[in-house]
């Protein structure tokens, strides 16, 4: 896999697990990463963040934290603005920023549905609008949207989570047909049990029997989704659009 000198890379809820992995997967690659992280008041994400930002420089890579919370649409365009000043124009949008309020629908109000909803789902709508106008003025982009198996399957208590990743699916696929002729790709990548803290937030006899039903019997490593991730963001995946790679061992196909 290869990126050309200069592409620029915003991977969203980049401090940790998936958005972590997949930070330094692409600077690897060669692209220059805006680690975007979402401010909290012991400020543990932007620490985490700048650890990101700071492992890619000492690699000799070019990284910048910025914080945004993406259900705050004038905050994605503050984000945009500054990794446009700081790094370029962003030419790889990863939106995995992504958050969970799993309950049964009979004890689930509308602030959950809608709190899921508006990171998860629109929060990707802001991302993508906020850069996209630079990505058709370079002639290249890469827009990929991390949904999860449960987007596929449904999961129990999760009909916001579920929905939410769903519909990235359906947002993918419409935005792949939107922009195809200005030279972006829009994909999908829908990860299935990853070894995240979000993994062990399952009880341990569920996790079991999830084990079971997964063909490889292993859990996936957030390195598996990075992997797939910079594929597609790379100059080889020119003619895949549209697309939902699953990256879950066997566990739905």
């Amino acid at each position: 896999m290869s990126l050309k000198p200069g592409r620029v890379a915003l991977v969203t809820g980049a401090s940790r697990g998936l958005g972590r992995a997949i930070a330094l997967r692409l600077a690897r690659e060669g692209a220059s990463i805006a680690v975007n992280y979402l401010e909290d008041p012991e400020g543990v994400n932007r620490q985490e963040a700048e650890a990101v930002a700071s492992e890619v420089t000492a690699g000799g890579g070019k990284a910048i934290p910025v914080a945004a919370n993406v259900s705050d649409a004038a905050q994605v365009e503050t984000m945009a603005r500054t990794i446009a000043g700081a790094l370029g124009p962003v030419s790889i949008l990863v939106n995995n920023a992504g958050i969970l309020r799993d309950m049964t629908l009979k004890r689930m109000g509308e602030e959950d549905w809608q709190a899921v909803l508006d990171v998860n789902l629109t929060g990707a709508f802001r991302c993508v609008r906020a850069v996209l106008e630079g990505m058709r003025e370079a002639g290249w982009g890469r827009v990929v949207n991390l949904s999860s198996v449960v987007g596929l399957t449904g999961g129990l208590g999760q009909t916001n989570y579920a929905a939410s990743k769903a519909g990235l699916i359906g947002f993918t696929k419409s935005l792949a047909r939107e922009v195809g002729r200005r030279g972006i790709t829009a994909n999908a990548v829908a990860p299935g049990f990853i070894r995240t803290g979000m993994l062990y937030t399952i009880p341990e006899e569920a996790r079991t029997k999830i084990l079971e039903q997964i063909p490889l019997n292993a859990w996936g490593e957030p390195e598996d989704v990075a992997h797939a991730v910079a594929f597609l963001a790379s100059e080889e995946s020119r003619y895949i659009t549209g697309q939902v790679i699953g990256v879950n061992g066997g566990y739905y196909m």
